[in-house]
């Protein structure tokens, strides 16, 4: 028998929080720890790809090694937008649980075939082709994790704290790459050296991301459903598909303008970042490695900050923050990490940058899960999210090295800067989630 745990209803008692049940917190950790993992899978390719990058795609210009492993990371996006569907289907038919054991399973799946994938040298052109395999069946997983997670925290988060629990998403989201960061810093300075690490030492990571995806599927076996879906469920009325989500097209078209701007960022930061900081800047790998690592940490430790900011004073501020922000300073800030006299300096301007980033970050999710209803909610996060961020963060890395490889890299600055813009747009005009939530709305039986 599925088990559930109720949200308590609100509007009751504005001013006071119900304490969240030891249960509840045990299902949004689980929630969370999955989603972890699911990240370190991912990010492991972006964290360890100076490292065998020439194993599958010999190239004498490191630029152009790096250009073909972030062209398969792109494609391992534009499949995320299939994953949305399917999985936001599996999500809204069978429940969020079902999903999301599917999602971790197919994770797996993909990491095994990397950490086993023949080099160029073996195998010819082979070789890259079961990378791509690989990248497209984690890019489906991807696609369908986000707005399965995203739906499930969000549903078992009490209204109170809502985006605080939600905003785990993302601290979990940060900390899968993170902790691929710190894995290649355990291996760079004290397992291996750098010639093994380029030689097979890459493989590990992958082989630990299939076990730790492995040890996620059993957590989330006994996960509980969230008492949103048993409701809709339980009213007998079609549940996901695209012809339902084809009834709500302004929540479409808001996820899609909220996402292509924040995602851009996001990708920036973070996997971008990695190799700016390494072929622009010229820091030293270990020192890529390292800034890379303290930048994520610092972002971790915001987004709960920032999460119950939003449960204080909505969620509309943070996000019309972080665009007017982003768009005022992303050519200034990225102009002077490019020009930054070492490590230090790099991460401090790099952390400036997060404190703008965050403010998306931290609740973009559970703003496009309180637009749509149970019924379709995990399908309307996931699948126009999957759709902008093939688009727009997929492409980031791609795009940032083009703009390098023809000697316009400030180009990208500016790049950046206009879709951020058009995020502006669509935050500035867009109403409080925080005040209409639909979850809310369906708990109180309106």
């Amino acid at each position: 028998m599925t088990t559930t745990i109720s949200n308590p209803v609100a509007g009751a008692q504005p001013q006071a929080a119900e304490p969240i049940s030891g249960a509840r917190l045990r299902a949004i950790f689980v929630g969370s720890a999955g989603n972890l993992v699911e990240w370190f899978d991912f990010y492991c390719y972006a964290a360890f790809a100076l490292y065998f990058a020439n194993s599958f795609f010999p190239a004498q210009d490191p630029t152009a090694q790096m250009m073909s492993t972030a062209g398969i990371f792109a494609l391992g996006f534009f499949v995320r937008p299939i994953g949305g569907i399917l999985f936001g289907h599996l999500g809204d038919r069978h429940g969020r649980k079902v999903a999301l054991m599917a999602s971790v399973l197919l994770m797996c799946a993909g990491s095994l075939l990397i950490a086993c994938a023949p080099t160029y040298a073996t195998a010819g052109i082979l070789s890259p082709c079961i990378l791509l395999l690989a990248r497209l069946l984690q890019g489906l997983s991807l696609g369908g994790e986000y707005g399965a997670s995203a739906t499930y925290l969000s549903e078992m988060a009490d209204s109170k704290r809502r985006g605080f629990y939600a905003s785990f998403q993302y601290v979990t989201l940060i900390g899968g790459q993170l902790l691929a960061l710190v894995l290649l810093l355990v291996l760079q300075h004290f397992l291996l050296t750098d010639a093994q690490l380029r030689e097979w030492g890459w493989r590990i990571p992958f082989v630990c991301g299939a076990l730790l995806a492995l040890i996620a599927l059993m957590m989330r076996h006994d996960m509980p459903e969230t008492d949103s879906f048993e409701k809709a469920r339980k009213k007998a009325k079609p549940m996901g598909g695209l012809r339902q989500l084809a009834q709500h097209p302004r929540e479409v078209l808001l996820v899609v303008g909220l996402t292509m701007g924040g995602t851009l960022a996001f990708y920036v930061y973070t996997v971008y970042m990695q190799k700016f900081l390494r072929l622009s800047v010229g820091l030293t790998d270990s020192q890529t490695t390292a800034v890379s690592a303290a930048s994520l940490l610092f972002a971790m430790c915001l987004q709960p900050l920032y999460g119950a900011l939003s449960d204080r004073i909505g969620r509309r501020p943070l996000l019309v923050g972080f665009a007017l922000l982003g768009t005022i300073f992303t050519v200034p800030l990225l102009t002077a990490i490019r020009h930054a006299s070492g490590p230090w300096e790099a991460f401090g301007l790099i952390a400036c940058a997060w404190i703008i980033v965050s403010g998306y970050t931290s609740i973009n999710a559970l703003v496009k899960a309180e637009m749509f209803p149970a019924s379709i909610r995990a399908t309307g996060v996931g699948v126009p999210y999957a759709f902008a961020v093939s688009i727009f963060g997929g492409t980031a890395e791609y795009v940032g090295l083009w703009f390098k490889s023809v000697d316009m890299e400030s180009g990208f600055y500016w790049y950046v800067t206009g879709v951020i813009a058009c995020t502006l747009v669509v935050c500035w005009f867009m109403r409080d989630t925080a005040a209409h939530s639909k979850i809310d709305a369906e708990l109180r039986g309106h």
